[in-house]
């Protein structure tokens, strides 16, 4: 099995270690060359650097680690490649004010999930993983001891969903579903009640994380 990383800055090239230390191969693509191969060269045989076009075709799934706003330019221009793989979302609706603070970049009730799901075509199987921690914490966190900690993720679709988990435990993580797309701005930060974004709170562990789930309502 193959993963495309589209997107090789602090969330891509954290996922891409964390991928390559469990095995997967990946193919990654970045904005320019340069950043994609030198980050393919320091993991070895398992990654290789590729266009976009050329890291979708080559792979079973593909994640986007980009910004939200970039996701809404790039998929419409991909969507044709993108036909019955494997798309994961770990975007999360973040923008910034004129003082550098944090903020919503959609209104309330609106998911960077949906957003993103919208604009595949209707035979991808979408799921949104890999956006429920900072950079630092998602490659410090790999394989913890003695308990694994875990990771969310939100989808309607089957197919989607084994391979978030094949993907999670892959990279070093107990996976934890949170629901379907309906359920995705739980994860999402800021503001989702399952979010892990921040650096102020314990990552959880699997027991943790699926009584996080259920004692929402869910």
């Amino acid at each position: 099995m193959t993963t495309a990383i589209v997107g090789v800055g602090n969330i891509g090239a954290a996922l891409a270690r964390n991928l390559v230390a469990g095995g997967e191969s990946v193919v990654l693509a970045g904005k320019g060359p340069a950043r994609a191969a030198e980050i393919a060269d320091e993991l070895g045989p398992l990654a290789r650097a590729a266009t976009v076009q050329d890291a979708i075709t080559d792979a079973d799934a593909v994640v986007f680690a980009v910004w939200l706003d970039t996701m809404r330019v790039l998929i419409p221009q991909v969507a044709p490649l993108l036909e019955h793989k494997v798309v994961i979302d770990p975007s999360n609706p973040i923008a910034f004010d004129e003082k550098g603070q944090m903020m919503r970049s959609l209104p309330e009730g609106e998911s960077a999930g949906s957003v993103a799901a919208a604009l595949l075509p209707e035979n991808a199987h979408y799921v949104k993983a890999f956006g429920t921690l900072a950079a630092e914490v998602l490659a410090a966190s790999a394989n913890r001891t003695p308990r694994r900690a875990a990771l969310f993720y939100a989808t309607d679709d089957g197919g989607a969903a084994a391979a978030a988990e094949r993907l999670i435990r892959t990279a070093g993580f107990d996976p934890v579903k949170a629901g379907g797309l309906a359920d995705a701005g739980r994860i999402e930060s800021p503001g989702g009640d399952l979010d892990q974004y921040g650096s102020g709170g314990e990552v959880a562990d699997l027991a943790q994380a699926t009584a996080a789930v259920h004692d929402a309502g869910h």
